[in-house]
This record gives C-alpha cells, structure tokens and sequence, in this order.
C-alpha cells in the first residue's frame, strides 16, 4: 500500500497536476485567476477543462458535475457525463471551457426565501477557481457557486468569497498605513474542529426519531452517563479506530488536512481537527468531511449523528471554528510581533476584533441560530447564548494599561505612546483555555465556539469577515486622514478599548451571575432563534452587508426567511415524529405492560388474599397516571401543531414553534421518560440511551 505523502491529495486536480499537465502560459493565466481574482478567457478556459477531463478519466471518472452548497445545510450535485456522440454510433470523451465555468441545475426546487416563484426554475452555478477540482465516488466535482437567473446568491458559498473579498480590501489599505507595499492580499484562514457521535446501525434504525429528526426525542438517563469523564481521550475502540483510518484515508485522498481525532467528552462521542486552510476551502472541506463521515460509517455498520444535541443530559457537538487573517507574505495578523511597530498593527487588528464582536454580537449569535443549536447553547457543555470574548488575563491587563495610559508593569508610572514606545512581548498560550467563552483568543487566532455540528462554517465566516472589515474600513478611513499616524493610531486603539471592553470576560459562562453582569454591560441574551434571527435584517445590518456588497437587501430577507422557515420545519417535524412515537409505540407498550401488571395481581389476589401486591398495585398506578398524563400532553401537541398551519407569517409562526410547540414536547417527553424508567425492559419499544451510547 502506498504511503500517505505518495496519496494525499491523489484525487485533487491541483497545483502540482496543474504545473504537470498545463502550458506554462495557461498554469500562469489559472494562477493569476486564482490570487487576483482576474477573469479566465475561453481559449484558457478550454485548456484548463481538456486537461481536468482527461486527468479525471485516467482515475476513472465518466461524469462530472458542478458541487455546490445550497441553502439546504448540505451540498449538491447534478452529474453530466463526459460523453459526446461521434461517427459510426461511437461516443468521445469532451469537456468544455464553458462547461467547467458555468452551469445551470434547475434552482426550482432549492430554498429562496421568495426570491424567486416555483416555476422559475433557471439558476447558475459559477466555478470557484481558488478552490481546487476532485474526483468523488468517480465524479469530477467542480467546487462553485450558485446564484438564480437575476443574479441573487442562492448558496452558502458566494457571500463567503464576497466577504472574504470585503476584508481583503479593507485589511489591504490599514496594512499600507503601516508601509506593508510587499503585501497584495489578505484572506482569513478557517480551521474548523468537527464533533460527532457514532452509534450502531442496527440500534439506529430502531428509532423513529433518530431516523426522521437526527436526535433522540425521547430518552431516559442511564445508570452511567459521563460523569466518570473516563471517555474523553480514552482509548479508541477497534470499531470507531477502524472507522476513522478510513475516513483518514478518503480524507487525504481529497486533500482535506484531517490531523487530530479522538474520544470527546459524552459516550459514543469523536472529534476531528484538520490544519487551517483558506476560509472558502475550508468550507469545501468541512462539507465533504461531513458527508464522507456519514457515508463510511454506515459501511462499518455505524451511524454518524451531526446533530447538534441528539442526546438530552450528555454533552452536545459543536465546531470550533478557528479564525485567523494572513498576508499572502506569510504574515498572521493576529500573531502579535518583535518591534513596537510589529505590536501596533498587532493590537489595531485585535481591536478590529474586539469592535467587531461587540458592534455585532447580534449578527454572530443569529449567524450560529438553529433549532438544533438552541438546545446545545448554554447547557453546561457549550458556550451560552451571550456572546462575549475570552482574551486572558495577561493580554486583558495590557489592553487595561493601554486605556490607562500607562506602560504594563512598570514600576512606577509612565505614559505610554502605541506604536512609539516599546510594549512588552505579548504572551502567547500563557493563560489557561475558556472552554465556556464564545469567542475566545488563542495565540494567534479566534476560537469561535458556537457553531452547531451540523453547520456550514460558510455563514459564521461570512458574518465574521463582513463585521471585520467594516471595522478596518473605519479604521483606514480615520487613521488615512490623521495628520499624525502614530499619535491618532494610540487614540484610536485607546479609545476602541475603552469603547469596547464590556465584551471582553475571561470568567465561567455557565455561571448565573455572568448573566446577571452580561445584562448589566448592556449584552444581548438571545437564547432561541426565533430572538436571534429578526436581527439579520435591522437596518444598521442591513447597511453592513450592502456596504460591503456581501449581501442585498433581498438576499437577507431571503435568508431571514429560509432560516426561520427551516426551523419551523424542523420542530414541526420532531412534533410529529413524537405524536407518532407516543401513540403507536410508548402507549400501546406501557399498556401491554399495564395488563400485565394487572393479570398478576388478579392471579396473586385468586391464590391468597394475604399475598403481598404492593408492588404490582403501586405500579398500576403509576404507570396508568403518567400514561394518562403523556396521552393528553400527546393529543394537545397533535392540536397545536395543527394549528400552526393557520398561521402565515413566518415569524409569528417561529414564536409558536417556539413558545407552544416546544412547551408541550417537553411535558410530552417528561412523562414518557418517566414511563421508561419503570416499564419492563422486555416490554419497552426502542433502544434506550444505554444500548446507543454504549452500543459499539
């Protein structure tokens, strides 16, 4: 077998296939598309489609296709073959400039959000050069970007290049403040930590709602949980180490920089990390890591679940979405430097950050918002609904003596001048993590924590990105009229600071008492979707993402739309899925069990009155109150999910989701809980917690 370094990225039409296979004239047009963004003429464009044709029939591929990321959640695909009819009945293989540049999927069918009627089904796909070419399940896919007919962004994608693109422009101008003419361009760099859980296939299929909703809406506590902590790192076992050499293997085979995997903290609970890599490849990459996860653990008869709570009482999955910003001269932005002037730059892009979260903390919690992450958010093992950033002790005092004036740990007191002055070496990794901050500083990037598993990263770093370059955008304009560089740049890091440090809590996030103080400094608390999302569209929003062209006004209402209205869905889903599960499932097994219980009572009672019944009388009765209880709340939740069907407005419908729909799940699954903690192993209906979360 060959080694890793002989087939990583055998399947990836990149830099080298491209320097092996390309003119020197084409590899150097490509090249200046992918770091300029310049436009690729046709003829180029032929050259570079012959060659990725017959690279990809060499490793057997028959079709291709234009691999997209619709609003959906996951990707898309619609495969063409390479075949064109010849003489004599024969068929060739071909493959054009304008088919590898453009195509057009029917866009009918995808999530709008009004931006277009049914029957308008045209829509575009746009080949995204910057992210490389591969073959899957022997498939040419071809990373691109959707749009509809009108030119509005119906994908994940595009406003993710269009916010990258933003922050490139704005990060451009503060770095030639500072007399970096050597740098042509700045992009953010992504490393997202993917959590999951694997359970058995057989014990999955068992259950109704892990097959419909990807989560466990009924579930009682087992004996042994997580309490123990002894899962977290432990040791692999044979089924899930199997499982993850070949999803090591698939991985590399497409490029993806999968480096550390291992057990998290819940039973049956996995993590895996790759090594950074561009924002929109990182994205390319955490989606197919997402698909390949769950397509090779059913071939070891294993279910991977990528919801983001499909346990109730055991932890969550999250993705860590790790950010930074670069220089293409190899320069992290965030890394802080040797000389005075290394550490200005340092802190203003820091104070970007800082300004950033802050200004649009409403923007970064509803860009996290979903049904599924409303139940992880703030449960003891993931970052609350509050977002606030975690800097550390060390890098907090020196922020402090900056709004102060004074030098860090001078003796006696000083004035201190930014960028004039020697300031001390930043500590890098002195302070100990935050595993409860939202937004935390680790080194030389951001932690952001709050994205739910199932995600796309696209969005969070689109809004991340957009907020940035905005601030840097004041920052240039400010700084490029100062008559005085150095002194209007320590007023302004001065100011940024004092402005913004309400942000800033290097404390516990699960405490109470930090909602209480989170309150006080005027931070938001929005602890549902329905509260996070209306927050897309106010306007000051709305001004941000049209001034930097990564979104129109119509392109956020219709998201505001797809995304309240998948989260509708989704709870009218699980809603139904439980009336199903209660009716047909729980209640007739607890009443077979009732009869049971009664027959041997009866038969105890016709042998001898003085035989103790206690427990067979005690029984009955609880099982026929909570039974009673769980048949009512089952009929009121099938009423009031019929009722939602009345309402139309989809933010109003949101708030009943929210309000009605949720209320009575609970009290539903309260009382079947309940039930399965005292039913009879052998008359329960599905799987228990114990058989999934122990079961491989």
């Amino acid at each position: 077998m060959a080694g890793v370094a002989e087939y990583f990225g055998s399947m990836v039409f990149d830099d080298k296939v491209m320097k092996e296979r390309l003119s020197e004239d084409v590899y150097a047009a490509l090249k200046r598309t992918m770091q300029d963004g310049r436009s690729l003429n046709l003829s180029v464009a032929n050259a570079v489609a012959s060659a990725m044709k017959d690279w990809a029939v060499e490793l057997g591929a028959t079709h291709y296709t234009h691999w997209f990321q619709p609003m959906t959640g996951i990707t898309a695909e619609k495969h063409d073959s390479f075949i064109t009819p010849a003489e004599g009945g024969r068929v060739i293989m071909e493959f054009s400039g304008k088919e590898l540049v453009r195509g057009e999927p029917d866009a009918s069918s995808f999530p709008s959000g009004g931006l277009r009627a049914t029957f308008e089904a045209r829509g575009y796909t746009a080949w995204d050069a910057t992210s490389y070419a591969f073959i899957k399940d022997g498939v040419l896919c071809i990373p691109t970007a959707f749009c509809s007919y009108a030119g509005d962004a119906l994908d994940q994608k595009t406003p993710l290049l269009r916010s990258m693109e933003a922050i490139n422009r704005q990060a451009l101008r503060v770095l030639k403040l500072f007399g970096n003419e050597d740098v042509t361009s700045v992009k953010t760099t992504v490393g997202p930590e993917q959590e999951y859980f694997l359970v058995d296939k057989d014990v999955f299929n068992q259950r109704k709602d892990l097959l419909y909703t990807g989560r466990t809406l009924f579930g009682a506590k087992p004996p042994k949980g997580q309490e123990m902590e002894d899962h977290y790192f432990g040791v692999l076992k044979p089924r899930v180490q199997a499982f993850m050499k070949d999803l090591d293997e698939e991985l590399w085979k497409l490029g993806v920089l999968a480096k550390t995997e291992h057990n998290e903290a819940a039973p049956a609970q996995h993590e895996l990390a790759p090594i950074f890599a561009t924002a929109n490849i990182a994205a390319d990459h955490n989606q197919l890591t997402m698909e390949i996860m769950q397509r090779l653990a059913k071939q070891h008869n294993l279910v991977c679940l990528l919801h983001e709570k499909p346990f109730k009482g055991v932890n969550g999955s999250g993705k860590h979405n790790n950010w930074s910003i670069s220089t293409n001269t190899g320069v992290n932005l965030l890394e802080p430097g040797e000389t005075p002037y290394e550490n200005a730059q340092f802190l203003l892009f820091l104070c970007a950050v800082l300004k950033a979260v802050d200004d649009y903390q409403d923007l970064l919690r509803a860009s996290v918002a979903s049904a599924g992450n409303d139940h992880r958010l703030g449960a003891y093992e993931a970052p609350p609904a509050v977002v606030s950033i975690f800097l550390g002790s060390e890098l907090t005092d020196i922020l402090e003596a900056i709004e102060r004036g004074e030098a860090y740990g001078a003796k006696e007191k000083e004035l201190l001048r930014v960028g004039v002055h020697t300031l001390p070496k930043f500590p890098k990794d002195t302070t100990d993590r935050n595993r409860t901050s939202p937004f935390a500083f680790t080194g030389n990037k951001f932690e952001f924590r709050m994205l739910g598993s199932s995600a796309s990263v696209s969005y969070p770093n689109t809004v991340l990105n957009t907020a940035v370059a905005e601030e840097l955008k004041q920052f240039a304009d400010e700084l490029g009229n100062a008559s005085d560089f150095e002194v209007a740049l320590h007023d302004l890091i001065q100011r940024v600071i004092k402005e913004h440090k309400r942000i800033i809590f290097n404390g516990n996030g699960y405490d109470d008492k930090w909602l209480a103080e989170a309150e006080k400094r005027g931070l938001l608390n929005l602890k549902t979707t329905p509260d996070a999302l209306p927050y897309l569209v106010k306007d000051k929003n709305v001004a941000l993402f049209t001034e930097h062209k990564v979104f129109t006004e119509r392109e956020l209402h219709s998201r505001y739309e797809i995304l309240m209205e998948s989260y509708c869905k989704l709870i009218n889903i699980e809603g139904r899925t439980m009336v199903d599960m209660a009716m047909k499932d729980i209640l007739p097994a607890v009443s077979e069990y009732s009869q049971t219980l009664c027959n041997t009572l009866l038969a105890k009672k016709a042998v001898c009155e003085s035989i103790d019944n206690t427990y067979e009388k005690e029984m009955i009765e609880k099982v026929s109150k909570l039974s009673a209880d769980a048949y009512k709340y089952a009929k009121d939740l099938e009423k009031v999910l019929n009722g939602a069907a009345k309402i139309e407005d989809v933010t109003a419908l949101g708030v009943y989701y929210k309000d009605k729909v949720l209320t009575l799940m609970a009290k539903l699954r309260e009382k079947a809980d309940a039930l399965e903690n005292i039913v009879s192993a052998d008359y329960w209906c599905f799987p228990t917690y114990g058989d999934l979360l122990f079961g491989v």
